[in-house]
């Protein structure tokens, strides 16, 4: 064994670059994990303790007294339960019909196929609060007797689901369309030989090869739509329809409001969503990460 085998190496020099990007990334890490840790912090100290001391202050007692007063006081468990209503069909909805166009666009090829792609991108680029005056009417207009609680389209969950599910097919179909064209025309090629139809291609050969794709996209969806309070707001009226997101309503009183009890409540709406993060966590970011190795 030679000398220079057993001389220990030389680590090379720290460039001033490289620890200024770690500096950054440390102090934008930082930035985004103090509100979090501050309301955490807040919501485990009572609010008489913090009236009288200041939050800026070491604290005399921690319990969990205000997630379980949260919980209670804002009927959680039936803003879950409507939200889940609300949330899982509009995200199958719009994983299924954004599939099938981008399925349509990808592997026929028309002379409409880029026009269409265009349109359903260009829908994701116009503001919602744009179409609140017509859709707030045409929402009142629609009569669903025997189908919704409200025998209208207005104040009901399919409602928002509906709304949902137009607004993010764009961005899913975009997104889609793009993966599927990367995958080798081959495969339906071969299938449609065989006689395979297009019902079979798309659902049995090209879908299952989607999955990091699809996974990827129902995280975002999950979460973009179990968190919105925009349309909710817009297209519901009655109180007890109301997504999870309105829950923390119910911890405001008309005179006084303990900012420590809608920390609690506020940290445990986001529960669900970090459940259905780390479940999809490896599809996630393998979703997020194709085609990042090729030339």
């Amino acid at each position: 064994m030679s000398a220079s085998t057993l001389a220990p190496k030389k680590r090379a020099p720290v460039r001033p670059a490289r620890l200024v990007l770690h500096l950054f990334l440390a102090g934008a890490s930082l930035a985004w994990l103090t509100p979090l840790l501050w309301a955490v912090y807040a919501a485990l100290r009572p609010y008489g303790e913090t009236s009288d001391k200041g939050y800026v202050s070491w604290p005399d007692t921690l319990s969990l007294d205000n997630f379980k007063n949260a919980f209670q006081q804002s009927d959680m468990t039936h803003y879950f339960v409507n939200t889940l209503v609300i949330a899982v069909p509009a995200v199958l909805l719009t994983l299924l019909l954004s599939s099938m166009v981008a399925f349509y666009v990808s592997r026929f090829d028309f002379r409409v196929n880029l026009s269409l792609l265009l349109v359903f991108t260009a829908g994701n680029l116009l503001p919602q609060q744009v179409i609140i005056t017509p859709l707030y009417r045409m929402y009142l207009l629609v009569d669903l007797p025997g189908i919704t609680a409200s025998g209208k389209l207005y104040d009901s969950a399919l409602g928002l689901v509906l709304i949902h599910v137009a607004f993010q097919s764009g961005f899913c179909a975009f997104v889609l369309s793009n993966y599927m064209r990367s995958l080798p025309h081959e495969l339906t090629e071969a299938a449609l030989v065989d006689g395979a139809s297009v019902w079979r291609m798309y659902w049995q050969i090209v879908l299952p090869l989607c999955k990091p794709a699809m996974a990827a996209l129902a995280t975002l969806l999950s979460i973009w739509i179990y968190n919105d309070f925009f349309w909710a707001i817009v297209l519901i009226s009655t109180g007890e329809n109301m997504p999870i997101t309105s829950a923390l309503n119910n911890l405001s009183g008309q005179y006084f409001t303990d900012p420590n009890l809608v920390a609690a409540g506020a940290l445990l709406t986001a529960i669900p969503t970090l459940i259905v993060y780390f479940a999809l966590q490896r599809q996630f970011v393998s979703g997020l990460t194709l085609g990042a190795n090729k030339g």
